[in-house]
């Protein structure tokens, strides 16, 4: 890598966007990012459960050129669930693989993390991985693909060859 990752963490909390409950696992997801990745964290927002909104914040994040957009919550199974959905509608080339990894590397110990309906793919050159809502669900599954996102960013920089 030329230079460290750049990446935003969105987190998904109708309660947290209010101001009713703290956000904690977007900041443990950034810990992660910065730990693991030596990623640089650009910006680490919370907005509510809706479509428009988190779609608008993935737009935005895209169009900065971001090259790893990390979200966390709002991939269950609630009517209030639409991070996938939000994350679909910028994604260009989805990459299913990513998502099956951290639940099949996740669900071993947890059967639960196969409720997730986390999705990941490319906007761009940028990476869109969407994890579940809990601070122990959300680092679980992004350490369990962290070690193929710098391959992968660099791949979409234009850094790397895809083999």
């Amino acid at each position: 890598m030329n230079r460290p990752i750049r990446a935003a963490v969105l987190t998904s909390s109708d309660r947290c966007a209010a101001g009713q409950s703290e956000d904690l696992s977007g900041p443990a997801v950034a810990a992660m990012l910065r730990e693991r990745l030596g990623a640089q964290i650009l910006s680490s927002v919370c907005v509510p459960d809706d479509l428009a909104a988190l779609e608008a914040k993935f737009r935005e994040w895209i169009a900065a050129d971001v090259d790893l957009i990390v979200s966390t919550g709002g991939t269950g199974l609630s009517a209030r669930d639409v991070t996938p959905e939000a994350a679909l509608r910028v994604i260009e080339r989805a990459h299913p693989g990513l998502m099956e990894l951290a639940r099949a590397r996740t669900g071993a110990a947890n059967a639960k993390a196969y409720l997730s309906r986390g999705v990941a793919g490319a906007a761009g050159r940028t990476l869109i991985v969407t994890l579940p809502g809990s601070p122990k669900g959300a680092t679980e599954q992004l350490a369990a693909i962290a070690e193929l996102l710098p391959h992968a960013v660099g791949v979409l920089r234009g850094e790397s060859s895809a083999h």
